[in-house]
C-alpha cells in the first residue's frame, strides 16, 4: 500500500530538528509521497532543501489569506522564479480566510491574482477558504481555473461539495473529517466521487483521531484514510491506490 498526503508543511518551524525521522515514520505507516506547502519565503527556503531530500517530495508555494497583506512585487517574483522549477506543482495554498481580521477586499484581490497566476503558469490551485465558501465559489466560478483545483482540508456540507464537485475540482480532506463534532464533513466525504478523493494531514495540525491532540505528521494520512475506507466501505489498500493516482494525476506527476 502507498499513501500520498495531499498537503503537510513539515517545512514548517515545528519539524526543524526531526525531518529524517519523520519522513522514516511516514514511510512505516506506508506514506511514500507528500506534497509540502510553503507559505513565505523562509518556508519556501526550507522546502527547497527538502525537495532535496526525497524524490516523492513535491512542492508548492503561493501566499496564505492570513499574510496577503504582506503580498507584493517580491512575492510575486519569488512565485514565478520558484515555478520555473518542475518538481513545484502547485500553487497554493491560496484563498479566503474570514476567521482572521485581514480585510477582505484586500484578500479577494490577492486571491484572484495568484489565481491568475497559476493559470500563466498551468499549474493547479490549492485552495485554503475559511468561513468564506461563498466568496471563494463566486471567484472561481468567475476566473474558471484551467489546470485544476484542490480544495484543502474540505470543510463544507454536502451541499457545498456538490458544487465544487460539479466544477470539476477534486475535494481534499484532513484530520476534521474524523473528529466527532464534524458530521458535516463526513456527509461531503461520502458522496465525493472516488476519482475525485484525496486525503491530507495539513501537518503540523488537525491531527486524526486517534492521534487528536498530538502534533500531526504526514505518517497520520493513514488514519485519516483508514477511517475514510470505513465509512465509505471499501478497503484501506483500495482507497490509497485511488487517492494516490488521483493525487498524481491532478499535479500532473508522470512517474
Amino acid at each position: 500500500m502507498q499513501i500520498f498526503d495531499a498537503h503537510t508543511h513539515i517545512n514548517a518551524p515545528q519539524f526543524k530538528d526531526d525531518i529524517p525521522d519523520v519522513i522514516t515514520r511516514a514511510h512505516a505507516l506506508d506514506v511514500t509521497a507528500m506534497l509540502v506547502l510553503a507559505d513565505s519565503p523562509a518556508s519556501n527556503a526550507r522546502l527547497r532543501e527538502l525537495l532535496a531530500l526525497d524524490d516523492h517530495i513535491y512542492g508548492a508555494l503561493g501566499c496564505h489569506p492570513e499574510t496577503a497583506l504582506d503580498y507584493g512585487p517580491e512575492w510575486e517574483e519569488l512565485l514565478l522564479t520558484t515555478m520555473q522549477n518542475p518538481r513545484y506543482k502547485a500553487v497554493g495554498e491560496i484563498g479566503l480566510d474570514y476567521y482572521h481580521d485581514v480585510p477582505h477586499d484586500v484578500q479577494k484581490r490577492i486571491f484572484i491574482r495568484q489565481l491568475e497566476l497559476a493559470q500563466e503558469l498551468h499549474r493547479p490551485v490549492v485552495i485554503h477558504t475559511r468561513d468564506a465558501l461563498a466568496d471563494t465559489y463566486d471567484i472561481m466560478q468567475a476566473i474558471q481555473p484551467q489546470d485544476g483545483v484542490i480544495m484543502h482540508s474540505f470543510n463544507g456540507d454536502a451541499h457545498w461539495a456538490e458544487k465544487f464537485l460539479a466544477c470539476g475540482y477534486y475535494l481534499s480532506f484532513s484530520g476534521v473529517v474524523t473528529f466527532a463534532n464534524a458530521p458535516e464533513v463526513r456527509e461531503a466525504a461520502l458522496i465525493t466521487p472516488a476519482d475525485r478523493l484525496l486525503v491530507e494531514t495539513d501537518a503540523p495540525y488537525l491531527a486524526p483521531i486517534p492521534m487528536r491532540g498530538a502534533m500531526n505528521e504526514p505518517g497520520f494520512t493513514r488514519y485519516t484514510l483508514e477511517f475514510l475506507a470505513q465509512i465509505r466501505e471499501t478497503t484501506a489498500t483500495t482507497l490509497a491506490a485511488q487517492t494516490f493516482a488521483n493525487t498524481k494525476r491532478i499535479l500532473k506527476i508522470n512517474e
